[in-house]
């Protein structure tokens, strides 16, 4: 939120008409009107003024409400982290049902398309774990928590962050073992 906004909306909540907040800063009503539209900017003790009428710091009057703002950033990075896991989730679930069908139907050239496929999961999911280390969620808990905007206790995370390893080793052999299977019935069935 910028700065014209946080003085109407500060202003607003105090009950202050703008004629009512020129007067216990000294300047006119026309000058506060400007300050909110933008047409120029409060001085520096104009600003300490109004942060002890709100109520507020100066940081907090200049920079927004923080928490609002961290709170839109979180939501953004949440909605990026579930569309990248759609995406992810497609190319996955097309990258265990697709070699054996495209080799079988397209030869070679359905072996270099299924390896195109491939190389765009891997990329995908390289961008996902990036995602994943810069917000601190490995774990499907920690994952789970993000995405409903919680956040887990100390001991929880400590707990977490020792099944790190593990989750994705897990994760790694139970992928191979279902596209193992996939494909031993997709060679069946094309017999």
């Amino acid at each position: 939120m910028e700065l014209t906004a946080q003085m109407k909306k500060y202003r607003t909540e105090a009950g202050l008409s703008q004629e009512a907040l020129a007067e216990q800063i000294f300047v006119s009503r026309q000058t506060i009107s400007n300050w909110e539209t933008g047409k120029n900017y409060p001085d520096i003790n104009s600003l300490l003024r109004m942060s002890e009428i709100f109520g507020v710091s100066v940081d907090v009057l200049l920079k927004g409400d923080v928490e609002e703002m961290k709170e839109m950033i979180r939501q953004e990075d949440q909605n990026e982290f579930i569309k990248l896991g759609h995406i992810f989730n497609v190319l996955a679930v097309l990258m265990v049902v697709t070699p054996v069908p495209l080799a079988k139907l397209l030869k070679f050239i359905g072996l270099g398309l299924w390896l195109c496929l491939a190389a765009a999961c891997m990329a995908v999911a390289f961008i996902v774990e990036k995602k994943k280390k810069e917000m601190n969620v490995q774990t499907y808990r920690e994952i789970v928590a993000f995405l409903e905007g919680k956040h887990l206790d100390e001991i929880e995370a400590a707990k977490e962050e020792g099944k790190r390893p593990y989750q994705k080793v897990i994760l790694a052999i139970a992928f191979g073992v279902a596209a193992l299977v996939i494909n031993i019935l997709f060679l069946f069935l094309f017999r």
